[in-house]
């Protein structure tokens, strides 16, 4: 049948009154860092959980557990010790009498471990269990990365065939069966931030985003679905039967070597100080984050609807043109490292040379100074590097009789890769990129929770997103 709701209020009313009736007996006590716990768990409202999945139970048969209660459990698990796991959780329920009182069960009455898994596949919105099919090729190991870089794209210009592709269809929607949970966390969590102003101005939103890998098992597990081994074939090519079919292999170039699992691809608020998520997304283990960043903003901006997004800062990793392109036709002002590898000195039609940074280099070889840049034809000026002031050239062979020495211009839209509307190395680029490492601490902290839960529970219908997001 229907869950019953029950607000907040009585949540909070019924929570004092079991803390009152075990508490104040002296049979138990409540330490120092129990309270930081108890005051989350008070005022965060998930009432809303219940009315959000109404649909998923149905009409008839016995009464389901409150969803509100599941889902602050189950987050309060992530909270506490998300290293046991849902099963363990569970024992934890009955022995710590606080645990089961601020889940909003009566000690005693506690859920099964079953229940928690049936819950949370009501997030999942398909009849599969996982995105791929499990009957899979065998699939080699991806290239070994260099030392610190990480792996190359897995074929060259994989990342602008995409792109392209994208841009010629028109970014079309497409629905994902974890579409459910992130429509929650948007609306229940995101919201909730942006409204207590943690995320910074909503109407001009700069986005931080990364890759990291998530190690889910030592070895990709897998069935064959044929009998060469029984034939005394050692190595075969046929078709297998993976247990966790969006899993595969991937580099890890922090740690120089190969795990089994996922890459998770996090874009978050760099506006704000609180390093909170906006779009946390697991994809396979071997994907370049160029390629996940590319699947992550077109799910994002299509998804997204609190506010509008202004800057995107992405490392060197992300440096390539289709990326510049997609962040143009999606009106977002890129502000991308670059990477040395892909660089190199650029001849134009005149007697200029640009720099791998994008500086003009005159004739006799020195670089260029900036002299402004004009919003209205999207270039910047820059003037003879030998100039001191506006009228006095210093240079012993001067290639120009102009007053104001030699001027040369670049425009962003002949290369926004090499000529972005902001200078790098500027104090505006350096001010805007440092709070990239935004990025770096959120996937931090939740690669810590993720890792955990993956490695000790596989909860059906969890997905490529839903495990995360929660």
């Amino acid at each position: 049948m229907k869950p019953a709701f029950v607000s907040h209020a009585d949540y909070q009313r019924v929570t004092l009154d079991r803390l009152r009736q075990y508490y104040t007996n002296g049979a138990a006590v409540l330490v120092r860092r129990d309270w930081p716990v108890i005051w989350k768990c008070l005022i965060s409202d998930l009432s809303h959980t219940t009315t959000f999945l109404r649909d998923r139970y149905a009409d008839q048969g016995p009464a389901p557990r409150d969803p509100a209660s599941m889902l602050r459990s189950y987050l309060l698990f992530l909270l506490v010790k998300p290293e046991i796991g849902l099963t363990k959780w569970v024992d934890e329920l009955h022995r710590v009498p606080l645990y089961a009182i601020l889940s909003g069960f009566e000690p005693g009455d506690i859920p099964g471990v079953g229940t928690f898994y049936d819950f949370l596949s009501r997030f999942w919105d398909a009849d599969e269990d996982n995105l791929k099919p499990k009957k899979k090729p065998v699939r080699r190991k991806p290239k070994r990365g260099k030392k610190g870089e990480k792996a190359p794209t897995t074929s060259p210009g994989k990342v602008e065939r995409l792109v392209k592709r994208l841009l010629r269809s028109g970014l079309p929607f497409r629905k994902q069966p974890f579409d459910r949970l992130l429509e929650f966390f948007q609306s229940q969590i995101v919201a909730v931030s942006a409204k207590l102003s943690l995320l910074g101005d909503p109407q001009a939103l700069a986005i931080a985003g990364d890759g990291t890998p998530v190690v889910t098992a030592a070895f990709p597990r897998s069935k064959p679905l044929c009998d060469c081994h029984a034939r005394g074939i050692a190595k075969c090519h046929h078709p297998r039967l993976y247990s966790q079919p969006d899993c595969d292999l991937g580099w890890d170039s922090a740690r120089e070597k190969y795990v089994s699992g996922y890459h998770l691809y996090m874009l978050t608020a760099a506006n704000s100080h609180h390093d909170l998520p906006l779009y946390p997304r697991l994809q396979p283990a071997s994907r370049h984050d160029a390629v996940s960043f590319v699947v992550s903003t077109v799910e994002f901006s299509q998804r997204f609807t609190l506010g509008m997004v202004e800057k995107m800062l992405l490392d060197a990793a992300h440096d390539a043109s289709a990326i510049y392109d997609l962040l143009q036709h999606q009106g977002v002002q890129p502000f991308i490292d670059l990477n040395k590898r892909a660089t190199k000195f650029l001849q134009t039609v005149k007697d200029m040379k640009i720099s791998p940074k994008g500086i003009p280099i005159c004739p006799a070889g020195k670089p260029m100074k900036p002299y402004g840049y004009d919003h209205t034809r999207n270039r910047q000026k820059w003037m003879c590097p030998m100039m001191q002031g506006r009228t006095t050239n210093t240079c012993a062979t001067p290639c120009s009789d102009a007053k104001y020495g030699r001027t040369y211009h670049t425009c962003g839209k002949d290369n926004p890769r090499l000529f972005p509307s902001v200078l790098r190395g500027s104090q505006t680029w350096k001010l805007i990129y440092k709070r990239r490492t935004s990025v770096e601490r959120s996937k931090s902290a939740r690669k810590l929770i993720t890792s955990s839960k993956l490695a000790a529970t596989a909860p059906p219908r969890c997905g490529t997103s839903a495990s995360t997001a929660l």
